[in-house]
């Protein structure tokens, strides 16, 4: 039985939807095949036990390469084994937790690189392979695998700045409402984006390393035309890097004003009813006092006691704020 007739089987066997796709540059477009063909990209997404099989049987894949690839904590790296090449890489990912708090994290996508086609293989769908199977991502050619690898490379820097600067837009809008904030909404939010921060600092560190080791040409061959293609790779990276510290520097310093603003607008609130709590308690004591069931007490009329607790209730609340202003 040749390959195409165990591919064809493979196929028919798995009831369930095929998450290997082929594509190829035809006409000059990236175009989805029905079938491998030489030059092609072979894209995986969360493959079944049986496609994974499938990977390391019928197409010769390195086992340990395939479940690098799959592996969510695995780090940013480049392997050579006989005639394969495995590039992993850190993608970024958003997504909105059910409390409605936007999150970034990253997820690794390995490349394989063999004689015939290039892979990726990813635990889940990405912006990255969306972009690329919708024909988003320009000059993507498989049949030129160092400069498909390098367009993937360098799309994913771009990606990574996005949302950086997103990330700096919600920790902006986070900033005009500290001066009211006295909820946890915020203040979970901003959080969050440190913590992605820290994600996104770690994976780019790795990426760079990863980066410089293909430029230097002793893993993956490079060809004079993609050195300019590399370099744009490198630069971006780097800003990428250069953005994360920086805004990870800015958004610490948020989150301590941020707490300190919550802080002082809770004791602002807790001596306004302090205040209120003291002005009422005058009424109190006045009526207790002119309750007492006795004919003694001198002016015992109702107007009077009105007046008195008026009077008494206006001089301690100016009283109150008036030292509240002098001591701010």
């Amino acid at each position: 039985m040749n390959f195409g007739e165990r591919r064809e089987l493979s196929v028919l066997a798995d009831s369930g939807e095929n998450m290997i796709n082929f594509y190829g540059y035809i006409n000059g477009v990236l175009t989805q095949c029905d079938a491998p063909s030489v030059g092609c990209w072979v894209s995986v997404v969360d493959p079944t036990p049986q496609e994974v099989r499938e990977l390391i049987e019928d197409y010769g894949l390195d086992s340990g390469f395939v479940k690098s690839a799959l592996d969510e904590e695995e780090s940013s790296r480049i392997e050579r084994e006989d005639d394969q090449t495995l590039v992993i890489i850190d993608t970024p990912v958003s997504a909105i937790d059910d409390d409605k708090t936007k999150n970034f994290y990253t997820l690794p996508m390995g490349i394989i690189i063999t004689d015939e086609y290039v892979f990726t293989i990813s635990i889940r769908e990405t912006q990255i392979i969306s972009e690329a199977t919708r024909g988003g991502i320009r000059n993507l050619r498989p049949d030129f695998k160092t400069g498909f690898v390098l367009q993937l490379l360098l799309r994913i820097s771009a990606l990574f700045l996005t949302y950086l600067k997103q990330i700096d837009k919600i920790s902006s809008a986070a900033e005009q409402e500290l001066h009211d904030a006295m909820k946890n909404e915020l203040l979970m939010q901003l959080l969050a984006l440190e913590k992605s921060l820290v994600y996104f600092s770690t994976s780019l560190k790795a990426n760079e390393a990863t980066i410089e080791k293909i430029f230097r040409g002793r893993v993956i061959k490079l060809y004079d035309e993609d050195q300019d293609l590399l370099e744009d790779v490198l630069i971006e990276m780097k800003q990428a890097i250069e953005m994360a510290s920086i805004y990870t520097g800015i958004l610490s310093s948020m989150m301590d004003g941020f707490s300190s603003i919550i802080s002082n607008n809770q004791s602002i609130v807790m001596w306004r009813l302090t205040i209120v709590t003291i002005i009422l308690q005058i009424p109190n004591i006045m009526f207790a006092f002119y309750g007492i069931n006795t004919n003694d007490i001198p002016f015992n009329h109702t107007w009077v006691a009105l007046s008195l607790t008026a009077l008494l209730t206006g001089v301690t609340a100016f009283a109150l704020l008036k030292w509240k202003k002098k001591n701010k």
